[in-house]
């Protein structure tokens, strides 16, 4: 099977000889010559430094770029030998923050000399550091890779970085499990691993017996002073349940009103069949649509990816001191919630919640709770190290593909809910519609889809904050930058009074926020507290399009929906909503005949408020 770079290197012979320039370095692979002089090795001794410190990746020497413009293409310029000694280096050149000097030979398989195009080119593969070893410097300074750029670590996140190890008995994933031995783990899942280790470079032989892998195994962590620890257990232990007690635990059970017993299941195991386990219960669980576009393809409520990371990272990111199960918790049609043992760390949590506008926001974070299972976990390909849980949630949301995700703090649980989308639901249409004219007069035109979506998201998040949920902080430092940067330049977004320059907190224009005209109402009619609460309701939907709306003019029906929305989400059945709407159109009635609402023309089905109200006239 063709590898990464077995692609890269066809597509670069095909833009070669074709004379064209296509972009194909990424965050984890940089194209570049052969360097001629110690300069241009210095920069690529930088680039190094930013692949072990962020997410490892592959420097290919032997091509370059050319011409400007049209006339840019890659060119093929070839491997010199001399150059051997060079890349034998890499792994001497980096120090601490002190200066001591670091061996990294673990991080650099061997390099790779391979042909191409009657000449050769060199491969260096560079693995990312495990989370407990970054940060590297070379010559003084850490460097990171954004995108296709090496950029400077700040001083801030040096120091995040080093007091997250001063934290690290967190990592409870490397205590000893009391009693167990080498003879407790299963040789079979820990070649397994080897094998997985060895793609797709080898750096490991397979082991005869358990005796040949004590090394590798003290080495990995698996072993500490003779003794298993929870993390050889989760990987790689015999009977892991009979040694960890809860801690390789997953309940499930589908919340309905009358349960039956195979809504019930208890999944037990080693890590990697656990998070199968529990992902395979999900998705026999979860509701299942009928994709017409998709040629009747079946659809189900949430996305596969999200599903999948969620349920990794919830045991990825568990902590392993606190013997309780992990607890998926299904109620069919309205949501998913992963109830985990462990807490945030303190300087991840944004907490205001007496403010007038009350702040539970999580910064996301790509630092593993459990460092040693997460490098263990990424030779799989079940953990990317990008902060990808909250980051995958944030854009599927701003990608309209699920709801609003939100958590609930406990003493030791972390509970994620997962909410069926989309994000533009009918409330969010419903009431950026019923605020399209002061929108426009303020950004100049209509929002564009994005805009839609980052309002509803900053929207959302503020009212799961009032109900006592966490949100994850929505920050400028991702794919919706632009959008962030418009919304705010024409007033609808706005920086929370807490906020900072390195933490900015965003908050929806304070206009589409407001749900209670009480006191315009009042300026209007005088005392309206004597009103029926659901005519009150109506009065606030006719307030807020008389003043905000294109269309002015509001039905009953339009009313109800839009209360109904705001109130209960979506209907779950037709004759339940029938129900409430009957009710609005009594109340609009009753408006209609004590003058506080008038129809927009004697043919129009649509009321508005009554301007010209007479004081003197009760309900």
């Amino acid at each position: 099977m063709p590898d990464l770079v077995d692609n890269v290197l066809t597509k670069l012979a095909v833009l070669i000889a074709e004379g064209r320039f296509e972009p194909m370095e990424t965050d984890g692979l940089e194209i570049k010559p052969v360097p001629a002089d110690s300069g241009s090795w210095r920069e690529r001794h930088k680039s190094i430094n930013a692949f072990l410190n962020t997410r490892g990746g592959i420097l290919l020497l032997g091509l370059k770029e050319q011409g400007e413009g049209e006339a840019r293409r890659w060119v093929f310029s070839g491997y010199r030998h001399e150059a051997e000694e060079k890349l034998k280096e890499f792994s001497r050149l980096y120090t601490d923050r002190k200066g001591a000097a670091l061996d990294l030979r673990e991080a650099f398989p061997p390099p790779q000399i391979r042909e191409f195009q009657g000449g050769q080119v060199a491969v260096l593969y560079v693995d990312e550091l495990p989370a407990d070893r970054k940060y590297v410097f070379y010559r003084g300074e850490a460097w990171k890779r954004i995108f296709t750029g090496d950029h400077k670590l700040s001083e801030a996140e040096i120091e995040r970085q080093e007091e997250y190890q001063a934290e690290r008995w967190h990592a409870r994933e490397l205590e000893p499990v009391p009693g167990a031995t080498v003879d407790d783990l299963d040789l079979d899942p820990l070649n397994e691993y080897i094998q997985q280790l060895n793609r797709p470079v080898k750096v490991e032989t397979i082991k005869a017996d358990l005796e040949a892998a004590r090394g590798f195994l003290e080495r990995k962590g698996f072993v500490k002073d003779g003794q298993v620890t929870t993390l050889g257990m989760l990987v790689c232990g015999r009977h892991p349940g009979d040694r960890l007690g809860f801690r390789c635990h997953v309940h499930g059970y589908v919340d309905v009103p009358q349960q039956v017993a195979q809504d019930k299941q208890d999944m037990i195991g080693n890590i990697l069949p656990l998070m199968q386990s529990s992902l395979s219960y999900i998705l026999r669980n979860i509701q299942i649509g009928v994709s017409i576009a998709g040629g009747g393809t079946a659809s189900p409520q949430y996305p596969e990816e999200v599903l999948r990371e969620t349920v990794n990272n919830a045991l990825a990111h568990r902590d392993y001191s606190i013997n309780k199960q992990a607890i998926i918790s299904i109620k069919p049609g309205l949501h998913i919630s992963i109830r985990n043992p462990g807490s945030f760390r303190r300087h991840l949590l944004i907490e205001h919640p007496d403010d007038p506008i009350p702040l539970r926001r999580i910064i996301p974070e790509a630092k593993a709770r459990n460092p040693k299972l997460a490098d263990v976990l990424r030779v799989y390909r079940k953990w990317e190290g990008k902060g990808i849980g909250m980051a995958t949630l944030v854009n599927l949301c701003l990608e309209d593909r699920i709801d609003l995700p939100s958590y609930r703090i406990y003493s030791e649980e972390v509970c994620l809910v997962l909410t069926p989308g989309p994000m533009l639901d009918e409330r969010m249409k419903t009431l950026l519609a019923s605020f399209d004219s002061y929108i426009a007069a303020k950004l100049g035109g209509r929002l564009s889809g994005e805009q839609q979506l980052v309002l509803a998201y900053l929207m959302k998040a503020e009212w799961a904050n009032e109900q006592h949920h966490y949100t994850i902080l929505l920050t400028p430092d991702n794919n919706h930058f632009d959008q962030l940067v418009a919304l705010e330049r024409a007033g609808l977004l706005l920086k929370h009074r807490l906020s900072t320059a390195v933490q900015p907190i965003y908050l929806a224009d304070r206009v589409l926020m407001q749900k209670d005209y009480r006191q315009e109402l009042k300026a209007l009619f005088g005392d309206v507290s004597e009103l029926a609460p659901l005519a009150g309701r109506c009065l606030n939907v006719l307030w807020r399009h008389g003043k905000f709306s294109s269309q002015r003019a509001v039905t009953a029906r339009q009313a109800a929906f839009a209360l109904w929305h705001e109130e209960k989400g979506a209907p779950q059945t037709i004759r339940e909503f029938e129900s409430f709407y009957r009710k609005v159109k009594t109340s609009f009635n009753k408006l209609e005949k004590g003058e506080y609402i008038v129809r927009e023309s004697e043919r129009s089905r649509g009321f508005v408020l009554n301007e010209g109200f007479p004081a003197d006239h009760l309900l």
